[in-house]
């Protein structure tokens, strides 16, 4: 039997010959040596390499979900400038639902390969505790076989200054994993550079409590996500240092799914209003899409999945992030309305049969998983 060939990598950059080089062992590369990736004009060598990366861990395989977005209040007081999704008491376009009206929506939307309810919503000022317990815990009983994946480190830690006494993060997490709670999504994180977060997300939990709620979760054993808000104001090294971070608590905790960069919207609100006013309002290139997901695949070394989010970056260029290192685009989502009050053009959701084309288009194998990347259904 022939022995395959080991990967190659060909590259005109002298710089990234010895991180190829180094990758293709198996090695960890450095700081230094991920902002090399970043800057390198070879993109087509680090789209390369990091499809190499992402063939050793996964294979032909590309993951999808079928899963409901549940935004179940746009009622927000934390202000951050990004979002256009957050309303207050009486404005145009608010909505806040009861557990009635919940349960109403998601009967709406739910069929029977319902698989992910995924909840990230408002930081809710006057909601108690004891609904968003009930929230978990209803959905789990109503819809059989359905996992909630729910509430962002940032709602977490909202959650511990609603409750009466004050609850601390570990209390907080274990009350929603005795309630139901499976996963938590990876949202709040924006990117974690202080300057940065000063700027776009000041009155959010900091860069040191999102790590916390997440390194908690872990040990809690509720395996979580990870975000990353790129293309407004941070530079290449405030993107690297956030992914740094992520990876060291990887090394620590080992409870990441998955790593999902998020392409800043710019429309609908005030920072986009602020760069407009500078002559930077811009929606992120498709290179500069493509090259995140790279550097993130290679550097990220220790995180299963990088997550192509079709929302955001658009179904095409998905499909093309599928040779960039990504080996997971979301899924059928159903009604998201975060990304899109921002200004994002995509469609609310897509079906399976679509998510299965585009993948297969790619060249990959399409896997139906659920919140745990459990595999459901694998399509020849």
């Amino acid at each position: 039997m022939a022995v395959a060939a080991p990967p190659t990598v060909v590259t005109r950059d002298p710089a990234l010959e010895p991180i190829v080089d180094k990758v293709l062992a198996g090695q960890r590369i450095d700081f230094a040596e991920g902002m090399t990736l970043y800057r390198t004009r070879d993109v087509p060598a680090l789209l390369r390499l990091a499809d190499v990366v992402r063939e050793r861990k996964v294979g032909p395989k590309a993951y999808f979900v079928h899963s409901l977005r549940l935004s179940q209040t746009n009622v927000c007081y934390v202000g951050c400038t990004f979002c256009g999704f957050a309303r207050r008491f009486g404005e145009d376009g608010v909505w806040d639902y009861d557990l009635d009206d919940v349960w109403a929506y998601v009967d709406t939307h739910h069929h029977p390969d319902l698989t992910e309810i995924h909840i990230a919503s408002g930081h809710h000022p006057k909601r108690e505790w004891q609904y968003y317990l009930d929230l978990v815990q209803g959905l789990t009983s109503r819809f059989e076989g359905v996992q909630v994946k729910a509430w962002t480190a940032a709602e977490i830690h909202h959650f511990t200054k609603i409750t009466r006494p004050r609850l601390t993060y570990r209390e907080v997490l274990s009350e929603l994993k005795q309630a139901g709670l499976k996963a938590m999504p990876g949202g709040g994180a924006e990117i974690f550079a202080e300057h940065v977060r000063r700027r776009i997300a000041r009155a959010k939990v900091t860069a040191e409590g999102w790590l916390e709620v997440h390194r908690t979760a872990h040990e809690l054993e509720i395996p979580t996500n990870a975000t990353m808000l790129y293309g407004h104001v941070e530079a290449l090294e405030d993107r690297l240092d956030h992914m740094d971070r992520i990876r060291s608590l990887q090394d620590e905790t080992h409870g990441f799914l998955s790593f999902i960069p998020l392409a800043y919207q710019p429309d609908n609100n005030p920072l986009a209003a602020e760069l407009e006013s500078l002559g930077k309002r811009v929606h992120t290139t498709g290179l500069d899409d493509l090259r995140n997901l790279a550097v993130a695949r290679i550097y990220l070394d220790n995180v299963p999945h990088i997550k192509g989010y079709w929302i955001m970056i658009t179904p095409e260029q998905t499909q093309l992030s599928l040779a960039a290192g990504v080996s997971d685009v979301d899924g059928t989502i159903k009604d998201e309305r975060i990304a899109h009050a921002s200004g994002a053009v995509t469609e609310a959701g897509m079906t399976e049969d679509e998510l299965v084309r585009l993948i297969k288009d790619a060249g990959r194998v399409p896997v139906r998983r659920d919140a745990l990347y459990a595999e459901r259904k694998v399509f020849s």
